[in-house]
């Protein structure tokens, strides 16, 4: 059988425009028809085309390199740079512009609060296309590293003594650069203790700025290279990182609402994203739903009160775990008398109230009861008798118990993983996100909103195809552009 072999020295005929270096149905167009249908004024970026003074990138051609290259895991600016060489698609989008990786990376650094509400038009868009019903919402949350390591993870003491040692160091430069400035000036010597003088001066901004994250927080251990980032714990081991929290629709699985946080703990993020996917749904959703790591009757019972269907298991519901006998679902409470009434018919009064966590205590009203009890040593093993824990509102995490266990709640509840775990797992393996480029909570909260976003726009071309949504898109792009 005969090959087929390339000829480099071949003459050929190339395309007569760069349009024509991609096929109609090439994703790529895709991305630059959403794009295109951005607000950039609502972004906060100005677009003026009769700005003065000497040119710059198109904040538009800017913002579809980042967007695809973020889709396609390319987020170094260097390699950005390289793909605006090299690669087809990026150069039809680019438009033959080839920028270098110090202006990529500085657009997008000075950007930082505008890329943070792409992801926000993004899911408007959606709503727009009828994608995202918001009727049920699903929240849940993965942890990214940071880019710092963790051990530059210190305590406040460690940043005390270090900026005291700074200081000393400083002032001895300082001496030293006036006498040498005077006797030997131009000399290797002095060019040394002035880059010393410099970086010293530097890392002792970096520290203030460490101290300040104490101040403003009760945290008490702060990374020196991102004051911002947490140790987070997984299954991977311990690093500084953030916890990035995402609301995502029912319908088709689309991302509403994404946030990078320090707070390594689920539980007090529940309420706080369902809010934020309201807001921007401008009507509250029917059914919240999450796992047992966001159990909080705290935090469930906001949205409750906002009569919304929480649908949230608790850690025993989570863990399939048999009630024993003698559990407290089988003490019947006593509102009047408040006081709980055992199996065998016995009373246990109130006894104090923890203030910190808000638990009532309840005691059995003679110890001795549960001494000559049956069950002494399989109910309790206390020398005190059996006591139970009562939450102020113990009545809601009875009732969101029962709720879970309704069989249309089993029903959105076992679509959970493949809806709210779906973008994470594209995010991380896809788009080869296994840590943000960026520092600082603005850098790392736009590098979110970029990757929710492509993840969205993926998302549409497999419902639509490029074609149908390059065509929806398009009918979207009414936004005149600001001047």
């Amino acid at each position: 059988m005969a090959y087929r072999s390339g000829d480099r020295q071949q003459m050929s005929l190339l395309p007569q425009s760069i349009e024509e270096y991609v096929a109609e149905d090439d994703p790529v167009r895709a991305y630059d028809a959403f794009v295109e249908a951005v607000d950039f004024h609502e972004l906060g970026i100005n677009i003026n085309p009769y700005k003065v003074g000497n040119a710059e990138y198109d904040p538009r051609s800017m913002l579809k390199l980042l967007v695809y290259g973020y889709s396609y895991g390319v987020k170094s600016s260097r390699k950005l740079e390289r793909e605006c060489c090299h690669n087809i698609a990026f150069i039809w989008l680019m438009g033959g512009l080839k920028p270098d990786h110090k202006t990529i990376a500085e657009f997008r650094r000075r950007n930082k609060k505008a890329l943070k509400k792409v992801l926000r038009h993004c899911a408007q868009v959606c709503i727009k296309l009828e994608l995202i019903a918001g009727n049920v919402l699903f929240v849940d949350g993965t942890k990214i590293r940071a880019n710092a390591g963790r051990n530059r993870t210190h305590d406040r003491t460690y940043y005390e003594k270090l900026l005291a040692n700074l200081d000393s160091r400083i002032e001895q430069l300082l001496a030293d650069c006036e006498t040498t400035d005077q006797s030997e000036e131009g000399t290797s010597s002095y060019v040394a203790m002035d880059k010393e003088l410099a970086k010293n001066q530097n890392l002792k901004e970096r520290i203030k700025e460490a101290l300040k994250s104490f101040a403003s927080s009760d945290r008490k251990q702060v990374n020196q290279a991102d004051p911002d980032c947490a140790m987070m714990h997984s299954v991977q081991g311990s690093h500084a990182g953030y916890n990035v929290q995402s609301v995502v629709d029912d319908e088709h699985g689309l991302i509403v609402q994404a946030e990078a946080l320090s707070d390594a703990n689920d539980a007090r993020q529940f309420a706080r994203q369902i809010d934020q996917a309201n807001e921007l749904l401008e009507a509250p959703c029917k059914v919240a739903c999450a796992d047992a790591g966001y159990t909080d009757t705290v935090e469930l019972e906001k949205i409750d009160q906002q009569e919304i269907k929480v649908i949230v298991p608790s850690q025993r519901q989570a863990l399939h775990e048999a009630e024993s006998p003698f559990s407290k679902s089988h003490f019947t409470y006593d509102k009047e008398l408040d006081c709980y009434i055992c199996p065998e018919g016995h009373r246990l009064f109130y006894s104090f109230t923890n203030k910190r966590k808000g638990k009532r205590q309840y005691r059995m009203e003679d110890k001795k009861l549960c001494h000559h009890c049956r069950h002494y040593g399989h109910c309790t093993k206390s020398r005190r008798g059996r006591n139970i824990i009562r939450l102020h509102n113990e009545d809601l995490k009875i009732k969101l118990e029962a709720q879970y266990e309704e069989e249309s709640s089993q029903k959105i509840y076992a679509r959970r993983k493949t809806r709210v775990e779906h973008p994470f797992g594209h995010i991380k393996r896809n788009l080869k996100t296994d840590a943000f480029l960026l520092r600082g909570r603005d850098g790392v909260q736009a590098e979110t909103s970029l990757l929710a976003t492509c993840f969205n726009v993926a998302r549409m071309i497999t419902i639509f195809g490029v074609g149908v949504l390059r065509e929806k898109l398009v009918s979207l792009n009414t936004v005149p552009v600001a001047v």
